[in-house]
């Protein structure tokens, strides 16, 4: 086989102009006539709100304050269409959108910021995703708080903790994570020589926000152009609309070119993050180490919104049993709605945090074996042809016992482990 990639020494098209400092990005971009934009975000997490934008629009250099009676559309959402592109009537994090104001300059918007009122009547919140769970905590959303539910029943679980001669049973916990990319949510919207809404802005899914911006403004795609400038890192954290369909609407409404850059701080408070995940898992071995069974729950916290929470915990679930051939499996696994950030796309989309889970029950039933941690799963792992929990036949590119061999001997494993002795 003819690699053109693999194994060659290429020169990235793009890494020039980034480590010269020439690469343009939106908050880079200036064009005559331009106004700026700033979003009104809630400082609650969970509330009924009432809006009034009267004394901020008395000031000079305020050209609009959108609200949503100014969206045709009012809902988005990458899988279900749950956030709002303006809250209308309540908010369910700190953070959520209420209201936009464009100015002419950025000091006169966040001046306008201060003087728009927002009336909150406080509602009870619920931000542990276990209570979330409980059908009398305060429900986020009005269709309950368990979003997503994914389940895998293989071989015969009661068997399969009978037959085992160690088990092991423990509670995981990971914490939500920040993608923390170098460069914060920017963009400019204008209108092109051809008439068309046009956003420039640094995206993961330029053909995604045009499908957004379309439904949100009620108008054919083919009239919204998403011009992908430079990304400044993402990691997920760009999958999710933010400050697009503010930008279109601006300049559909106003046709002249408006400019948004965050703050990190609102940058914080306006995108997504990744699912914390509480695991709870029992393993069960033979007395050779054979792994027998396991039983494990996830809870994940999606937060106020699902973003892409149902494909996070549907992996979490296919995953969770490891690299490992496991006869008889049982996974449950939750996607939940909390008045917490919400979570959505984050590297690896659930498969990062569940090794924590099965590699930690892989070392705990080594020690109860008394076995190394490395034969354990040389026992265990996949190879051509195993099948996994779900059924998936592993036909090809299974290299895990050529890759932990070549681990150990670079660790020199053994050895290390005879001179502690």
């Amino acid at each position: 086989m003819r690699l053109d990639v693999v194994g060659k020494n290429l020169i990235r098209v793009d890494a020039y102009s980034k480590v010269t400092g020439k690469a343009l990005y939106p908050q880079d971009i200036y064009m005559d006539g331009m106004a700026y934009g700033k979003t009104l975000r809630s400082e609650k997490p969970h509330a009924y709100i009432k809006v009034d934008t009267r004394e901020a629009e008395k000031l000079e250099g305020i050209i609009k304050i959108f609200t949503y009676k100014d969206v045709p559309k009012n809902s988005h959402g990458v899988v279900f269409k749950d956030h709002e592109v303006f809250c209308e009537k309540k908010v369910r994090r700190i953070g959520d959108p209420i209201a936009f104001v464009v100015g002419e300059s950025e000091r006169v918007c966040e001046l306008a910021l201060k003087k728009i009122v927002v009336h909150y009547d406080e509602l009870e919140g619920v931000f542990d995703p276990l209570l979330a769970m409980d059908e009398n905590s305060p429900k986020v959303h009005e269709s309950g708080n368990i979003m997503y539910y994914y389940k895998i029943r293989k071989g015969n679980i009661k068997e399969g903790f009978k037959n085992s001669h160690a088990i092991v049973e423990n509670t995981y916990k990971t914490h939500m994570v920040d993608h923390a990319f170098l460069q914060p949510e920017a963009g400019v919207s204008f209108i092109d020589d051809k008439g068309r809404i046009t956003i420039m802005v640094a995206t993961q899914y330029p053909h995604y926000d045009r499908e957004e911006v379309a439904a949100n403004l009620n108008l054919p795609q083919d009239q919204i152009r998403i011009i992908n400038t430079n990304v400044g890192g993402a990691f997920g954290g760009r999958e999710d609309i933010s400050l697009q369909t503010h930008l279109a609407l601006a300049v559909y409404t106003l046709k002249i070119p408006v400019k948004v850059i965050y703050s990190r701080e609102e940058s914080f408070i306006a995108h997504s993050k990744r699912h914390s995940m509480i695991m709870k898992c029992k393993t069960g071995a033979d007395k050779d180490g054979k792994l027998l069974a396991m039983k494990a729950v996830i809870i994940g916290d999606t937060g106020a919104y699902a973003s892409w929470g149902t494909n996070v915990l549907r992996k979490a679930g296919v995953h969770i049993t490891g690299p490992y051939y496991i006869p008889n499996v049982v996974v449950d696994s939750y996607a939940v709605y909390t008045n917490n950030p919400f979570a959505g796309a984050m590297r690896g989309f659930g498969v990062t945090q569940v090794p924590i889970a099965h590699e930690q029950q892989m070392d705990i039933l080594a020690e109860e074996l008394g076995m190394d941690p490395v034969s354990i799963r040389m026992i265990n792992m996949f190879g051509k042809g195993s099948v996994t929990a779900t059924g998936q036949v592993l036909t090809e590119s299974v290299p895990l016992e050529e890759c932990l061999e070549k681990v150990v001997e670079g660790m020199d494993f053994y050895h290390r482990g005879e001179e502690a002795k």
